[in-house]
């Protein structure tokens, strides 16, 4: 099924997850601190890591961190907190989820198996006899390698960050609303103040060298969405 790491250092949560995680017969690697993390991250085969934010050594946040620098398995932050900035912080550094404490089990579960299912999708690419590739002013993305490069540089892009800028490409020169994005991309229903799309156009932008007044790419039609002209 997969193989995932749950990092909080309540123990009793950590055990909870586990159970629920291993009765749908997901593999389980638990970490009570930050430093036995990097250490799984490091060195174990891992499918998607549960991060608690709140950690007595290293926080949830450099942890994610850390793991983006090597590997771009689906990642889903765990808080007490509930105030927007921690929520965009997470997501901008590369966090695919958020799930705030206190939460039920089945709803984890529920938010694993869909980041799973997504980036599975979006790793594992059915070539076409043709391959489906833009190039766009020196930024190229292309579907069937599931690459994107700036002026012949590899862009590391996660799953989420590659179909988000592959629909707008897709739809190149038509303005697609905050609603839309997320529908169509995270495949779920849009919820008013959702900050996740702006979160990861912003991350986008910044690996992608974008200005954020005058963005070359990915641009915002304020009111209305973004698009790729």
């Amino acid at each position: 099924m997969g193989r995932i790491l749950v990092v909080d250092d309540e123990k009793e949560i950590a055990d909870l997850l586990e159970v629920y995680l291993q009765n749908d017969g997901y593999t389980v690697l638990k970490a009570y601190n930050g430093t036995d993390a990097l250490k799984y991250a490091e060195s174990e085969e891992i499918d998607l890591a549960i991060l608690d934010v709140m950690l007595s050594d290293i926080d949830g946040f450099r942890i994610c961190q850390k793991i983006r620098e090597k590997h771009f398995y689906p990642v889903i932050m765990l808080t007490a907190k509930v105030e927007d900035n921690d929520k965009i912080m997470g997501l901008t550094i590369g966090a695919d989820d958020y799930i705030t404490k206190p939460f039920n089990p089945l709803e984890v579960v529920a938010r694993v198996k869909s980041q799973l299912r997504r980036y599975v999708k979006y790793n594992n690419v059915t070539p076409e006899p043709v391959s489906a590739e833009y190039e766009i002013r020196g930024l190229v993305i292309n579907k069937d390698a599931h690459k994107c490069f700036l002026y012949g540089e590899e862009i590391a892009l996660t799953p989420m960050e590659f179909s988000l800028l592959w629909y707008l490409c897709d739809n190149r020169g038509k303005v697609i609303s905050a609603e839309e994005l997320f529908e169509n991309v995270w495949g779920e229903k849009y919820i008013d103040n959702n900050n996740t799309v702006m979160a990861h156009i912003g991350r986008l932008r910044e690996k992608l060298k974008e200005p954020a007044k005058n963005p070359k790419f990915v641009k915002t039609v304020w009111g209305v969405g973004y698009i790729v002209e």
